[in-house]
């Protein structure tokens, strides 16, 4: 048996970077988090970092990502850094507005690594672009939250999340 508990709902206008702190505690191991945003001018990729208990976004080159653009044409694409500062791919903000979804693990651990995975769904113009994620902060810190921001600075027109928290029962 699982629980979902939404903690946390957060919308915004006219943003290139948003922070959504206090989601993440002891209650939960696991959180889905889902958003949607759009861009009316072009297309760029969404990153992510997490945030530290004092509230410092964390920037230092402890990120590890892979993910894959799965194209609706049958192209596959695939990218991944290590040492990086930042997880790459949490989606692409398009005019037409993508869907995503990000399941974070253990990030108020102050004994493991926060691991994230994750997929997208959006289309820019007649191409659909879709990714799939996973990604691995290399941190034993306690996290309470994540960063969004653009990957060129591009402001968003919208943005909206929605944080859960996962308890798996056994």
């Amino acid at each position: 048996m699982s629980n979902l508990r939404l903690i946390n709902e957060t919308t915004a206008t006219s943003v290139a970077s948003i922070s959504v702190t206090d989601v993440f505690s002891s209650d939960f191991d696991i959180y889905k988090i889902t958003y949607t945003m759009s861009d009316a001018s072009v297309g760029t990729a969404i990153d992510m970092r997490l945030i530290n208990s004092s509230g410092s976004i964390v920037t230092s080159s402890d990120y590890d990502y892979a993910r894959e653009l799965l194209g609706a044409d049958g192209s596959f694409t695939q990218s991944e850094n290590t040492n990086g500062t930042f997880m790459r791919g949490m989606g692409e903000a398009t005019e037409q507005g993508s869907g995503n979804v990000i399941y974070v693990f253990n990030p108020f651990s102050s004994s493991l690594y926060s691991y994230g995975l994750g997929q997208s769904a959006g289309v820019t113009g007649t191409t659909n672009l879709n990714f799939k994620w996973i990604a691995c902060l290399k941190n034993v810190a306690s996290m309470q939250g994540f960063n969004l921001f653009t990957a060129n600075s591009t402001v968003l027109d919208t943005f909206e999340a929605k944080t859960y928290g996962l308890r798996v029962d056994s």
